[in-house]
């Protein structure tokens, strides 16, 4: 009996890949298949190249526009929103040491930061993110702020009619002002000053991922047009030149425009944003002493508190002791401003304002004499007195860190926009460039694949 032959085992059929890989493989065997294999190299370099710079150069320009248009903005609202809590604290103190004869000015200032403060809580609100830190600070100063107006109100009328109370309530609206909305608006301000340095350090590192392939497509351009060269002796292949300059055109930009707004934002942030936040920080500091200044004769002895000096334990008023903490604060602050100052612009205003504070430093000491001595209504005079009165320099010292503000914000908008300027157009001409440096690389190629048809 003849035993049946085996069946005859099918062949393995090969996957797509490895067909497409042997393909290329013969094809690397000829000078065709090699041209078409780095013609295709090249583009893929040079597109990748404009890819990833358009890319790196967004997320740069979009955060220098934050920088510029958002975050430094947001700071500057968030200690507005701080110092007019405190403007609107010392006008009422103020208007409040004038008894039943408080002036229209007082008043009328008091009113206009309340307001201020409101219209920049609805701004920060607006600009904040819905469950954010910020957005609960600002919903939480917006609960503060009407409860405060009702103390500030009722401390008002008593005092008016002549009553002792109305000290009690101004001092009660007086510590929520400064036990929780003022530490409140202080947090937004830091936050706000936090999220502006995330924009800093999203808008100012080198795009290097950009740079480096930059370069490896200008060293592979360089290396097909000698490859070109030793095979057909000639010295320019037009396609690849246009590709070559087209990729040397993007690095170029590159580096220079981004150098160049690097350099500027550096500026805005070393003579802009450092100058502002410390002017901001003086200007509390001295709204802040002049408040616990007048609180020191509202209260009139009733809030006392120990501190230690050389070791013994010594009872002092709290508001004329606060004062004292926060005229150094404002003497530290005003010192650092005047180092920061790179021009006379910003160093006159400082200077000015050192002078004033001096001379305020001085007219305290007298009124704080005088009512030491018992006698109220001189030092009263010297407090909020229309002539020689700490008044007065306190008023120059705002002036003064005003037109500093006022100066130093104009010198960060024309930095930052500098930098930002810089970067303007070159993720388009990136892009732009990218594409017409692959098609020029792709053209020179197929010039040469034309001579082996």
């Amino acid at each position: 009996m003849v035993a049946e032959p085996a069946a005859a085992t099918p062949p393995t059929r090969r996957t797509a890949f490895a067909e497409g890989v042997d393909k290329a493989r013969a094809a690397a065997t000829t000078e065709p298949g090699r041209l078409r294999i780095i013609g295709a190299v090249l583009a893929l370099l040079v597109i990748a190249f404009g890819a990833v710079t358009a890319w790196q150069t967004a997320d740069r320009a979009a955060a220098a526009d934050d920088v510029l248009h958002k975050s430094q903005p947001l700071s500057a609202s968030a200690a507005e929103i701080y110092r007019s809590l405190a403007d609107a604290n010392t006008a009422a103190s103020s208007g409040f040491l004038a008894g039943g004869q408080e002036t229209a000015t007082s008043r009328k200032q008091y009113e206009h930061d309340i307001d201020k403060a409101a219209a920049e809580l609805v701004r920060a609100a607006g600009s904040s993110d819905p469950d954010s830190p910020s957005a609960d600070s600002v919903t939480r100063l917006n609960t503060l702020l009407p409860q405060y107006k009702g103390l500030v109100e009722r401390a008002r009328t008593y005092n008016r009619q002549g009553f002792p109370v109305g000290g009690a309530y101004l001092r009660y609206a007086n510590q929520k002002m400064q036990d929780e909305m003022l530490p409140e608006a202080r947090k937004l301000y830091t936050m706000e000053n936090r999220r502006l340095e995330v924009d800093y350090a999203d808008a100012t590192p080198y795009p290097w991922a950009a740079i480096a392939l930059g370069v490896l497509t200008l060293a592979a351009l360089a290396w097909a047009q000698h490859r070109n060269y030793r095979r057909t002796n000639r010295v320019l292949n037009h396609g690849l030149v246009s590709a070559t300059a087209a990729a040397a055109v993007v690095l170029l930009w590159l580096v220079v425009g981004h150098t160049v707004a690097r350099a500027g934002l550096n500026d805005s942030y070393d003579h802009g944003v450092r100058s502002l936040k410390v002017l901001h920080d003086a200007r509390i500091a001295s709204l802040k002493a002049r408040g616990n200044e007048n609180l020191t004769l509202v209260a009139r002895g009733a809030e006392t508190e120990k501190i230690t000096v050389d070791g013994k334990e010594k009872t002092v008023d709290k508001y004329d002791n606060d004062f004292t903490t926060d005229i150094d604060d404002l003497a530290t602050r005003l010192a650092q401003a005047a180092k920061l100052a790179d021009d006379r612009a910003g160093r006159n205003p400082v200077a000015s304002a050192q002078g004033n504070m001096k001379v305020w430093k001085t007219r305290h000491s007298a009124a704080r004499e005088q009512d030491d001595y018992g006698n109220y209504e001189q030092a009263l005079a010297l407090v909020i007195g229309d002539k020689g009165a700490t008044a007065e320099c306190f008023d120059s010292v705002d002036e003064n860190l005003e037109k500093a503000l006022t100066h130093e914000q104009k010198e960060f908008q024309l930095a930052a926009g500098d930098g930002l300027d810089a970067m303007t157009g070159l993720t388009a001409g990136a892009a732009v460039l990218a594409l017409l440096g692959a098609a020029g690389a792709v053209l020179g190629i197929g010039r040469r694949l034309s001579e082996y048809r």
